[in-house]
């Protein structure tokens, strides 16, 4: 990735611990200790203000529990193969954009929850290219084309998604953090299969392209022209492969045929309030495995405006 994520070391935190005071304090008479030495370490080695933004994608398969038992034991492997077959489609149809990442390298910050996960990429542009992806390698599946026998046996499966653009750090094996902390309860309010973002992504693409209704008109240059991508991109790249959404003009024909976006409400926890929007895109894809080129269109979230749970 061309940020790094922001690591946080087990054993440093220990030290600052340990150096500031003991492990365990027994006295006569319990006081309340005056923190701020420890404060002000800590507040120094984590530098919250300094840690970047990441993008993270969550997707998760609808109604996991109804399967019945021996297709739900399937259903991890099912999403395994539709996540892999994902990622080979990025590389092959937007070389461009995923030129910072590899293959091995997505798949290691892929935060498994079995019947799902969470992706963690640089920009909301990238979540939302992968989310696309994602979903015509699920419409090839549930059509029959892509392990057909298999899908005989599990059936069909519908999924929603979630976009969040917020801190995140690494700490002892594992990606924490509010964007996926907002990610998960994004996904877990929304029982109508929609893809939804938050205040940020939306912001961000407001920012970056005026808004996310101009992604059905925008071409391959002004996309490689936003600013994260700028600068440390090979543009030559566009040359040898072009990208199979975004063309060098604006066409009907393939690509973000549609692009709606409508904030739905918020969500309350505790003292944080979440802002969310409900997108929906339309989109055409020429997908092309063995010999055979076949257009794809499919819809990634829907039009359903109600509130979350």
């Amino acid at each position: 990735m061309d940020k790094i994520v922001r690591t946080f070391d087990y054993k440093k935190l220990l030290r600052i611990l340990e150096d500031t005071e003991d492990r365990y304090v027994y006295e006569k008479v319990n006081l309340i200790p005056k923190e701020e030495d420890l404060l002000e370490k800590l507040t120094s080695y984590v530098n919250y203000n300094t840690m970047t933004r990441k993008s993270v994608l969550g997707i998760d398969i609808y109604k996991y529990s109804s399967y019945e038992q021996f297709e739900q034991t399937l259903v991890p492997f099912l999403f395994k193969i539709l996540f892999v077959e994902t990622i080979e489609m990025c590389f092959r149809n937007h070389a461009f954009f995923f030129q910072k990442y590899t293959k091995t390298e997505i798949e290691e910050h892929y935060i498994s929850t079995g019947d799902g996960g969470f992706m963690i990429f640089d920009t909301p542009l990238h979540s939302l290219i992968f989310a696309c992806n994602f979903a015509i390698v699920l419409r090839t599946y549930n059509s029959f084309h892509f392990y057909p026998k298999l899908r005989k046996i599990i059936g069909g499966a519908s999924l929603r998604y979630a976009i969040t653009y917020d801190t995140l750090y690494y700490f002892d094996t594992s990606h924490y953090g509010r964007a996926i902390i907002n990610n998960a309860r994004i996904l877990s309010k929304d029982n109508l299969n929609r893809c939804i973002i938050d205040q940020n992504v939306y912001d961000w693409f407001t920012l970056n392209i005026d808004g996310l209704e101009n992604l059905q008109v925008l071409t391959i240059d002004e996309m490689a022209n936003i600013y994260d991508l700028q600068g440390s991109y090979d543009y030559e790249i566009l040359k040898e492969s072009p990208d199979a959404i975004f063309g060098k003009k604006a066409s009907r024909d393939y690509g973000i045929l549609n692009s709606d976006v409508l904030k739905i409400g918020e969500i309350r926890s505790k003292e944080s309030t979440l802002s969310v929007y409900n997108i929906h895109l339309q989109v055409a894809i020429k997908v092309e495995r063995t010999s055979v080129k076949r257009m794809i269109t499919i819809s990634l979230g829907n039009l359903n405006t109600s509130h979350l749970l």
